[in-house]
């Protein structure tokens, strides 16, 4: 039986959501392309390049202060103020993950400052000295890259663990070497030019090369894994740690030689 009441009728032949398609816009919907959800990240992700550059800009940095106050002869109490501000940056920049421009490169530059100061002190005690560190920690970075590369040694979490745990050890001797300073000649012979010592700088010295390891398998990952290219700021400031850390003890290390030369 037919309906008689038209507005019931209509309800039937439109829906309750109001006019019904027409033909063509029902075509028009079929042909249209189904919904994709992006493929591509909001940010621009991370390269090699970025890396590069950031890597460069950071070492130029250091190095341009340290030439500053080798040229400059800055005296050894202000470069150990600026040690102090470039601990402070460091510490910051580390544990915050920073990717901060201004604060990786401020402490790249007072870094520099006292590098600087301390080169010219060992260069005047030993000529050439200098070059020898530089031209070792350039050895020692093309050395572990190329360990890297090769997959020689594989960073694992278990290895990353030790890195770190015979860093956290090295800097422990460290300070008690410091503090036995104070009441025996020498403290425990660490830093002192004996054999000890030289055990001790080469250990530091592979310590700095197996950081440098962990810091190319994070440039790796994060390539990998699209971090946002401000992350090569992080990068950068861990490449300049690793190579700071390795050219100090270059430096110590080739002095105890050409000392008992």
């Amino acid at each position: 039986m037919q309906s008689k009441n038209p507005v019931f009728s209509k309800k039937q032949s439109t829906g309750w959501g109001g006019q019904a398609p027409t033909p063509q816009q029902l075509q028009n919907m079929y042909d249209s392309p189904s919904y994709a959800p992006p493929t591509q990240p909001a940010y621009r992700t991370m390269t090699l390049d970025d890396v590069v550059v950031r890597g460069f800009m950071t070492l130029g940095t250091l190095v341009v202060a340290a030439a500053a106050a080798w040229y400059f002869d800055v005296p050894l109490a202000l470069a150990i103020g600026a040690s102090i501000v470039a601990l402070v940056l460091g510490l910051i920049a580390s544990f915050t993950m920073s990717t901060n421009p201004a604060l990786i490169l401020g402490y790249a530059a007072f870094q520099g400052v006292f590098l600087g100061a301390v080169s010219s002190v060992f260069d005047q005690q030993i000529n050439g000295i200098v070059v020898q560190a530089v031209l070792g920690t350039a050895m020692a970075f093309g050395g572990t890259l190329a360990v890297y590369t090769l997959r020689i040694i594989r960073v694992t979490p278990k290895l990353v663990k030790y890195v770190v745990a015979a860093a956290v050890a090295a800097l422990g001797l460290i300070l008690v070497n410091l503090i036995a300073g104070f009441f025996i000649p020498g403290g425990l012979g660490l830093r002192d030019g004996g054999p000890l010592a030289i055990v001790f700088s080469v250990a530091m010295i592979l310590i700095g090369c197996f950081f440098l390891l962990l810091d190319f398998d994070s440039i790796e990952q994060g390539v990998k894994e699209g971090a946002p290219e401000k992350f090569a700021w992080q990068c950068a400031f861990g490449l300049t740690l690793s190579l700071v850390w390795i050219y100090i003890e270059m430096l110590r290390l080739i002095s105890y030689f050409t000392s008992s030369d």
